[in-house]
């Protein structure tokens, strides 16, 4: 990720991608399972669906924990906003406010008889653990958020890459 100077209010995106040698509805079983996602992410320590959710589908909300050494421990609450099996998946990280903190999305297309896999990230446009850190100090929020948006790129970098083992794995 090269530096770009973003400020948190410009809702910056972080993206990667990756080619895998498995067909989309392969990969799709992997990226659409969030209670999985924890054993694919470093900082993302548990998931659960919240009543009467039980899996992933428009509208279903889960709980997350999460672990970072500098932030701490915390939980969110996110909300399924694009279900489009086998292609897209997207949830929204609620806020403390109306907007959300940040809105995730894995994208699953078919590519040269295999799969290309992304998975994004939008900081914003509502309040996260970010805000007080960059309320603390502003003169280093563009710092804040470009270590932050490295931090998310390089933490998905890790999921595609076992999503793409799992997929890619004897058994399937």
């Amino acid at each position: 990720m090269e530096w770009t100077g973003a400020r948190y209010a410009d809702g910056p995106v972080a993206r990667v991608q990756t080619w895998v040698a498995a067909p989309p509805s392969r990969v799709w079983e992997f990226v659409s399972d969030v209670e999985r996602m924890p054993d694919l992410s470093d900082e993302l320590q548990s998931v659960r669906w919240v009543a009467p959710s039980t899996c992933a589908e428009l509208g279903a909300r889960f709980v997350g924990s999460s672990r970072h050494e500098a932030l701490g421990e915390w939980s969110t609450t996110s909300r399924v906003v694009e279900f489009e099996p086998p292609r897209v998946f997207a949830w929204e990280v609620e806020g403390p406010d109306a907007d959300p903190s940040a809105t995730w999305r894995f994208t699953v297309e078919p590519d040269g008889g295999g799969t290309s896999l992304s998975q994004e990230v939008r900081m914003g446009p509502g309040r996260s653990g970010l805000s007080q850190a960059i309320e603390r100090m502003p003169e280093k929020e563009q710092k804040i958020v470009f270590v932050r948006m490295r931090e998310f790129e390089a933490n998905m970098t890790r999921t595609l890459a076992a999503v793409k083992e799992l997929a890619e794995g004897s058994d399937a």
